[in-house]
């Protein structure tokens, strides 16, 4: 292996990303990774375009410089309002020869051979619906898939509050499932488009109609990073495995390493880091 390996990096505004961290994890348990949570910054959902992009560009290159080679975006604002532009104009510019890859996409190939009525909502924040990447990636592989969108502003603040199981909180899951189907009741597959929704994924399978299926990001995406490295060999050699985890946060740690189990599965101990 060379001997300048290094983590993949793993970037999120807060801790959804956490959960996409988790299923990668299991799903490679030898490579290490190096998690970075920008939670004095966070939330993204709300901000503009270039904020979001300046934002997650200082992120990404603070992982770079950390030496990571592969960066996953495991946050659909930045997927949607930042991928794109660092992949375009700063990687040939500033990175010839790292990799950043998002969320968005390896959900939206797969969508269309999960539904079968060609009817699918997506469940996201604000900003990612507003963005509309979701219809227009979907329409890139499968133009004849009708996407309906529902902005869920509220469930980020109930899930990180650990606000799960109280009855407010099902309320809202119940008020979001039913404004999706009003939009089209045919809909029979929907998307997770936020991080954080896996935490309500038992709650909102049970406020859709019994067949329906919710797709959670992390396992989707940890199958296409293995699918990916194993296409692209040279640059998983350059991925460092001793199955190390580490954790940084623009925040206080011991607050990021409370919330932080609740979405990885088990405790951390984080590191604070100054942008």
């Amino acid at each position: 292996m060379d001997s300048g390996a290094a983590p993949i990096g793993i970037f999120d505004s807060g801790y959804g990303g956490l959960t996409v961290m988790r299923a990668i994890a299991d799903r490679l348990p030898q490579y290490d990774y190096l998690y970075f949570g920008d939670n004095a910054r966070t939330p993204y959902g709300n901000r503009s375009f270039e904020t979001v992009y300046q934002f997650t560009r200082e992120c990404v290159f603070h992982l770079f410089d950390q030496g990571c080679r592969l960066v996953i975006l495991a946050c659909n604002t930045a997927s949607a309002k930042a991928l794109r532009t660092i992949q375009q104009h700063d990687l040939p510019l500033r990175a010839p020869d790292r990799r950043v890859l998002g969320v968005i996409r390896p959900t939206t190939e797969m969508i269309g051979s999960i539904s079968r009525t060609g009817h699918v909502g997506v469940f996201a924040t604000s900003g990612t619906v507003a963005s509309m990447s979701y219809i227009m990636e979907v329409g890139r592989f499968f133009p004849h898939v009708e996407v309906h969108q529902q902005a869920c502003p509220l469930w980020v603040p109930l899930i990180e509050n650990g606000e799960l199981d109280n009855a407010g909180t099902a309320w809202f899951v119940e008020k979001y499932c039913s404004a999706l189907l009003a939009q089209d009741p045919r809909i029979d597959a929907v998307i997770l488009g936020c991080t954080h929704y896996p935490l309500l994924q038992p709650l909102i399978d049970g406020y859709l109609p019994a067949g329906t299926k919710t797709i959670a990001q992390g396992p989707v995406v940890a199958d296409r990073l293995d699918d990916y490295l194993q296409r692209h060999p040279d640059l998983a050699q350059q991925c460092s495995r001793t199955g190390k985890r580490t954790f940084l946060t623009t925040d206080d740690p011991a607050t990021f390493d409370r919330h932080a189990t609740t979405f990885y599965g088990e405790s951390v101990r984080s590191h604070h880091f100054s942008l």
